[in-house]
């Protein structure tokens, strides 16, 4: 049977074609690392790579939402703590202040001591983070909660600007965590502190009189129930650190689950790949031999 050399070269053509098309192929799957280059590849597989990329980002993303509140809320426990620190300091000041044998001098000069007190309180309260928003005004970020009117009667010069709505983060499939706090009934102890202030300040106080006892006694009363509120605050966020902490480590189990899985099914074997790229170089590398061997053969040349 008598083979036309045209028919001859397009054989020899797509034979090369295709051994360099699989070369380049073998090379990329190793170059990359995957198995399947593209979805026509192993249809399957791809189905279910797909689905497990798809839930690592889910994964990713809350986690990535977990350690930004994680953060949030180690800074407003932090400032919460310090209020109640100041609280107690505070507290101790006015039981001092409550002793009768207290001279109108001493009252006097413990009204230095609980003024920076009450300004501490109120810098502490309208803290902003690092993006210039208010930390505890709720979801109302863009306003001071706690607001100062000078020309207000004493005693109601403080109030609460800000909201107690919550801000909702997901954290997990339907599972969200409160990522702010607001510091409303902190304006009621402050003014109560302006009214004790006012009080010590006078020239000539009696700590014994009745109208001085009542006004401390009031604000002693204050101190222990705000300290109370802000330390509730205070335990709540340690709970609330305690459950994320538990949600990320459910999640990086679940991520390290799939993470395990996108390799078993997608990981090329590099060892079976060597092999067969070896096959097709021996084989495209024949076919050139073979090309260039038998186009120099001719009819003339076998007598």
């Amino acid at each position: 049977m008598r083979i036309a050399t045209s028919q001859y070269q397009a054989m020899m053509t797509q034979s090369l074609e295709t051994n360099q098309e699989r070369i380049t192929y073998v090379t990329q799957q190793m170059a990359n690392g995957n198995r399947i280059q593209v979805p026509s590849d192993d249809p399957v597989d791809s189905v279910r790579l797909s689905r497990l990329k798809r839930e690592e980002a889910t994964i990713a993303q809350y986690r990535s939402n977990i350690a930004a509140v994680q953060i949030r809320l180690s800074k407003n426990e932090g400032s919460l703590q310090n209020m109640v620190n100041d609280m107690h300091s505070g507290r101790d000041l006015l039981v001092w202040a409550s002793d009768g044998s207290n001279t109108p001098n001493d009252l006097n000069a413990m009204v230095i001591s609980l003024t920076s007190l009450r300004d501490s309180l109120m810098y502490s309260a309208n803290a902003i983070d690092q993006e210039g928003r208010h930390v505890f005004s709720g979801t109302a970020t863009g306003t001071a909660p706690i607001a100062y009117d000078a020309t207000a009667p004493l005693g109601s010069r403080y109030s609460y600007a800000g909201n107690t709505n919550d801000q909702l983060v997901v954290v997990g499939n339907g599972i969200t965590q409160v990522g702010n706090q607001n510091v409303k009934g902190l304006e009621k102890l402050l003014n109560e502190l302006d009214q004790t202030i006012n009080t010590l300040s006078a020239s000539g106080v009696n700590a014994n009189d009745p109208a001085v006892r009542n006004t401390l006694k009031a604000n002693l009363d204050g101190f222990d129930q705000t300290m109370g509120l802000v330390s509730g605050k205070v335990a709540v966020i340690g709970g609330q650190q305690n459950i994320l902490k538990t949600i990320d480590a459910n999640h990086e189990n679940v991520s390290l689950s799939n993470q395990t899985a996108i390799l078993d099914i997608g990981q090329l074997d590099v060892g079976s790949a060597a092999i067969e790229l070896n096959g097709y170089q021996t084989a495209l590398q024949a076919s050139y031999k073979a090309y260039s061997k038998i186009g120099n053969l001719s009819l003339f040349s076998a007598l």
